[in-house]
């Protein structure tokens, strides 16, 4: 029994190797390890979990569990409410739908940390990840039930904690780091959580609205088990698991130099503008679906269609936005400079603005006709707001992996995504202000802060550029006395 154990869980002595064939050479899926297959579906099947949740979560809570003769069932929830009232006032039902959300869904961004300490001290990489699947996958069944809410929550913010960065870590080690397919195998893992952005609202959307929210979170839960299933089938092809034994000291560190300090200083003076500039993007999975139930004609061809649906156009759009980019800069590139990664930042949070602007003036004709707008009116600000996007998150994850220090970049990359725990915290709060406010006023919010984060992006700019731009790569030399 003990041996079996081990081979599921892929603590094996076969060094990196799988049936004979050596994993970092292997060429069985497409040129590529045949570990890369089973990362790919284990991370479908995780992210379809997720983006499930993320579709349905707001709206369950606003059209019915936190609504009177519901929100009574929720074990401890009244803490919960208290605690948030005492930081926001009263709160809505609406209003505290969009606080529990934007705490959710900025927790999923801090966890990871966690996790990969988890993985690196206790259980190993293997374990977490399948630990992480296994809390996911109950989770997302105890959303069945009303009064296990609080602990569905905690069980899918730790499960997320637990497997994301572990298995993007796992999928880098299938690889040598001088390995050209490596960037490719990367590519082709965004390109599966896009996939799964752009199908599961049209699932687990649809059968949550349309047949009952728990036949959404349970095809969510259900997804997550093949996930798991597919992960330790996968398990004899995946990099052999290690975690560093307890006692033993870490690698000596190289010095910070006083260039390093005032880097790490600029990229920690980045994050909390980086997430007031996030704001817009991030509002398209709270209040956005609320405000578009209001707002546009949901009738299509005599049907109403299921206001998550508009989340899979998001991904479709997000999709063709990044490869479009990715060409233009190219293009770009052959007849003039191409620009630093912080001036991409400040023209793609500029052009983000003008997402929520186009939201206001929507706002302002459905509310000067009292006529709901047509689906048109739901295209252009997504587009723009996801052209911002792919010059904002993208570029901002090259610029933190390129400019801190070599020594800390694996850390820094952690605390870059803490802008998005932040980003999310503040859409919560102003999701709340929706029934607050009229819909304008309630966009030319958004707008407006994006707004200032545009203008202390070019502040930074103008201050920290040279110290952003420097590659730390080619700048290795000992600190000065001075």
């Amino acid at each position: 029994m003990q041996t079996s154990a081990s081979n599921a869980f892929g603590e094996n002595n076969q060094g990196g190797k799988a049936g004979g064939t050596n994993i970092r050479t292997d060429t069985r899926f497409f040129g590529h390890p045949a570990g890369l297959a089973w990362l790919s579906a284990a991370e479908f099947c995780e992210r379809f979990s997720y983006y499930g949740m993320q579709a349905l979560l707001v709206l369950y809570m606003t059209h019915s569990l936190l609504l009177p003769g519901h929100v009574e069932n929720v074990r401890g929830f009244q803490p919960v409410r208290e605690a948030f009232e005492w930081a926001y006032g009263p709160l809505t039902p609406q209003a505290l739908g969009s606080a529990i959300f934007g705490l959710y869904a900025g927790l999923v961004y801090l966890t990871p940390l966690a996790g990969g300490v988890i993985a690196d001290r206790l259980l190993g990489r293997t374990r977490t990840v399948a630990l992480g699947a296994s809390l996911m996958a109950l989770g997302h069944f105890l959303m069945a039930f009303e009064a296990s809410f609080l602990v569905a929550l905690l069980c899918l913010i730790a499960g997320v904690g637990c497997f994301k960065g572990n298995i993007a870590s796992q999928l880098g080690d299938l690889y040598k780091s001088s390995d050209p397919r490596r960037g490719h195998a990367f590519q082709i893992f965004l390109l599966v959580t896009q996939l799964a952005g752009i199908v599961t609202p049209l699932i687990c959307g649809t059968l949550g609205e349309l047949y009952g929210w728990h036949w959404g979170f349970g095809a969510a839960g259900v997804s997550m088990v093949i996930g798991l299933g597919a992960y330790l089938l996968g398990r004899p092809v995946l990099p052999e698991d290690s975690r560093r034994p307890q006692g033993t000291l870490a690698e000596p560190q190289q010095k910070l130099t006083s260039a390093d300090r005032r880097t790490v200083i600029a990229l920690v003076i980045l994050l909390p503008i980086l997430g007031v500039g996030m704001i817009s993007n991030q509002q398209f999975f709270n209040a956005y679906l609320i405000w578009s139930e209001r707002t546009y004609d949901l009738e299509i061809l005599g049907h109403q269609m299921p206001v998550t649906w508009l989340l899979s156009f998001g991904n479709v759009s997000c999709t063709f936005t990044i490869i479009a980019s990715v060409l233009f800069w190219r293009w770009w590139a052959t007849r003039n400079r191409d620009p630093d990664e912080i001036t991409k930042i400040v023209l793609g949070t500029a052009v983000a603005i003008l997402g929520p602007l186009i939201l206001a003036l929507a706002s302002y004709v459905h509310a000067q006709t009292g006529q709901r707008l047509s689906l048109a009116w739901a295209i252009l600000p997504q587009v723009i707001n996801d052209i911002g996007f792919a010059n904002v998150a993208p570029i901002a994850v090259a610029l933190y992996s390129r400019a801190a220090p070599r020594n800390l970049t694996g850390l820094m990359i952690g605390v870059y995504y803490t802008h998005l725990f932040l980003a999310n915290m503040l859409v919560g709060r102003l999701g709340g202000l929706l029934d607050e406010l009229s819909g304008v006023n309630f966009w030319l919010l958004h707008a407006g802060l994006m707004t200032l984060s545009a203008m202390a992006l070019f502040l930074v700019r103008k201050i920290a550029g040279p110290t952003l731009r420097r590659d730390d790569n080619a700048d290795q030399a000992p600190e000065s006395a001075n």
